[in-house]
């Protein structure tokens, strides 16, 4: 690695360490299904986002909650103390597209119909309300 490449990662390790966020990577649904699920709690309060995930039918809000409680557990275990009620709030959230496997279904006459078996990366970021106001 050269110089500059090396010092560019540095520079974004000791960005990343002011963050406190958690990736779930590789979930078998489509990403559409899953953002109407983000799309809920973005911005919310974690205990609030919680309640709404716990609550929801869709099956991607199990994953989603899962996520919510590690990216919490990331930030209590970066400030060494635990968050209190209404001090933490979700400040980013977002879902791209993982990898697609394609797979085959038989058809009439000979044919096959593509199927196509979407993934996606959710990644939530979670920040205090104290850190807005500095």
């Amino acid at each position: 690695m050269g110089a500059r490449k090396r010092i560019a990662a540095e520079k974004r390790k000791e960005a990343a360490k002011s963050l406190y966020y958690a990736k779930l990577r590789g979930v078998p649904s489509s990403p559409r299904k899953m953002r109407y699920v983000v799309d809920m709690i973005r911005g919310m309060e974690v205990n609030r986002a919680l309640g709404v995930l716990r609550f929801s039918k869709k099956n991607a809000a199990i994953d989603v909650e899962k996520l919510l409680l590690s990216a919490v557990a990331n930030w209590e275990a970066k400030n060494d103390r635990k968050a209190e009620d209404g001090e933490l709030y979700i400040s980013r959230v977002f879902v791209d597209e993982g990898v697609t496997m394609k797979r085959m279904r038989p058809a009439p006459q000979g044919r096959g119909y593509r199927i196509r078996k979407r993934s996606n990366h959710v990644t939530l970021f979670v920040d205090s309300k104290t850190n807005d106001d500095k």
